[in-house]
């Protein structure tokens, strides 16, 4: 058997924001079925990144495991400085803590959720030789 994956699903207070966010962030259409208890974003290959209304929502308080965070998501980006002022211009934040700042930042977008912006792989690579 092998599967495909076709969507991940944050939980969150604001659905359309935290879409709003991640159009702008990766450049990925407004899902069509996108409403106040889900709203998602898809690529041309049709995989989603889905943004589910949860009542009472509690953001993950990385790097504090007081409310861990259940998945975070990775994306490449050519540099890592711009990145993160783009990605703070539109509502993230960058904590503080930041365990390799030379080849990825942890970057908590509008709801709270931990993800990472990396360099490209070949780029981390000649770094850790």
């Amino acid at each position: 058997m092998r599967m495909k994956l076709t969507a991940i699903n944050l939980d969150c207070a604001d659905t359309l924001a935290l879409a709003t966010f991640y159009t702008r962030a990766t450049g990925m259409s407004l899902h069509e079925r996108s409403d106040g208890d889900f709203a998602g974003i898809v690529d041309e290959q049709g995989l989603v990144i889905g943004f589910q209304r949860v009542d009472g929502y509690r953001p993950p308080t990385w790097p504090s495991q007081d409310v861990p965070p259940q998945l975070h998501l990775d994306f490449d980006v050519e540099d890592l400085d711009e990145a993160a002022a783009r990605l703070v211009e539109w509502g993230a934040t960058v904590p503080d803590h930041q365990p390799r700042p030379d080849l990825w930042r942890v970057v908590l977008d509008p709801a709270g959720h931990p993800f990472c912006v990396s360099a490209p792989k070949k780029r981390r690579a000649e770094a850790d030789s």
